[in-house]
């Protein structure tokens, strides 16, 4: 027909490209449109996920993820400004609580009782040590604690020593003896006088060197002068050391033995420097041996040296133990543990706690399912608990468990909104 124009093929291929563009276009605006003319799109709210930031929806409705129900963005995002650095506010829902078995112990006053525990050194008692020596120069005839290790009694012999000059002392004993009854005849007072004075003198001679009452007495009685002193235990204990044999010539300034009373024994406990302050003299200390597994002794604290040990940095701490049985030897280590009274304080449980080494984390339970993370100041640790100095009021609850599992949640949501806030708008117009 003249005037008309003739369709080629490859115009109907791009009418047919623009009528398929066209009922897209249509069908997405059909899609969209409760979307964006419903009640959401006039308000302009939005709705996410409290376990999944990532899921926002234009309308309330449940989690496509984890089936909870979705809360406005705005309300999440004041509840995330409750949150601290590095950790974000964590919302869960009653029933999965109970799935993940979230426990919550409250805030409250307690008695609490520190446990120092560190390692101490079995030593001697030096109140119960004692020391044997002779006042008299001679030469040892025989012994009788002749070892090492020995147990000897109080008044047991040790060694006789015969010595000259105890010889003559007894000789003189014997003359002012016999000069004493013989001047006691004499009419004159002060003839009297001087021969008591001078068996008296005789007499104190032989005390000085520790001849017993009996055997001055004797010597009185049977006038027989002996060769040679015994020399006997001072008090009961073990032969710590031994300086003499037989046939030794001694002096009156050597020590010839040490002994020592190990029915009770002190236990030296290095105690650091931090809990020192928690330590004093009259609080209980227990001891347990590895060579006795199960066996606690009872002690207590005696004294405390005034010295830091400039190598370990640590305060000697002296404890005092009964040693039935010679359990305690000295020279032997022990595990030690002091109970230190910390008085009464607000306090959590150990196991509430998140400690990063920089700073200690609970999370509070602010509602029925929501955990707010707060950094809180905490004193010593103590019989499971810690006494809390800053960051929590009485009556509060924290979670006690399961902790790792709402730390992780909450460190996924810091991220999250770290990584919204960081990320730049996209460029256009959002469809």
């Amino acid at each position: 027909m003249p005037g008309s124009r003739r369709i080629t093929g490859r115009a109907w291929a791009l009418w047919l490209v623009a009528l398929v563009l066209v009922a897209a276009a249509v069908g997405l605006a059909i899609y969209l449109g409760p979307r964006v003319g419903g009640p959401a799109a006039e308000t302009g709210e939005l709705w996410t996920c409290p376990m999944h930031p990532s899921v926002v929806r234009p309308e309330p409705g449940n989690c496509p993820i984890c089936g909870m129900k979705l809360v406005p963005l705005e309300e999440e995002k004041e509840t995330q400004e409750q949150g601290i650095a590095g950790h974000g506010v964590v919302q869960i829902d009653p029933k999965k609580q109970q799935l993940i078995g979230v426990v919550t112990t409250p805030v409250e006053r307690r008695r609490l009782e520190r446990v120092v525990r560190t390692v101490g050194r079995v030593t001697v008692d030096e109140s119960r040590l004692s020391v044997v020596h002779t006042k008299v120069e001679g030469w040892v005839e025989k012994l009788y604690a002749s070892e090492t290790g020995k147990l000897v009694r109080k008044g047991q012999p040790l060694l006789t020593i015969y010595s000259p000059e105890l010889v003559s002392t007894q000789q003189e004993y014997l003359v002012a003896l016999r000069s004493r009854d013989r001047l006691a005849k004499s009419p004159f007072p002060e003839v009297k006088e001087s021969g008591r004075s001078l068996l008296a003198a005789a007499r104190e001679r032989l005390r000085l060197w520790d001849i017993s009452e009996q055997d001055i007495a004797r010597l009185e009685e049977t006038g027989e002068v002996r060769k040679t002193l015994t020399l006997h235990a001072p008090a009961s204990g073990y032969v710590m050391e031994k300086m003499v044999v037989e046939g030794m010539r001694v002096m009156p300034a050597m020590t010839l033995y040490r002994l020592a009373d190990l029915s009770r024994v002190w236990v030296e406990a290095d105690i650091y420097e931090a809990e020192a302050p928690v330590v004093k003299v009259g609080q209980r200390a227990r001891l347990t041996l590895q060579s006795q597994p199960g066996r606690v002794l009872e002690g207590v604290v005696t004294y405390i040296y005034p010295v830091v040990a400039a190598t370990t940095r640590t305060l000697t701490a002296r404890l005092e133990f009964a040693n039935p049985g010679l359990a305690l030897k000295p020279e032997m280590y022990a595990d030690v543990e002091i109970a230190a009274a910390a008085g009464e304080a607000l306090a959590i449980p150990q196991q509430a706690v998140l400690d990063s080494g920089t700073r200690k984390v609970v999370f509070v339970q602010v509602d029925e399912g929501t955990f707010v993370p707060r950094e809180v100041v905490l004193g010593p640790y103590g019989s499971g608990f810690y006494p809390v100095l800053e960051g929590l009021k009485e009556g509060e609850k924290v979670v006690s468990s399961p902790n790792f599992l709402i730390d992780s949640e909450s460190r996924l949501q810091a991220a999250l909104e770290a990584a919204k806030s960081a990320a730049p708008a996209p460029p256009g117009h959002a469809h």
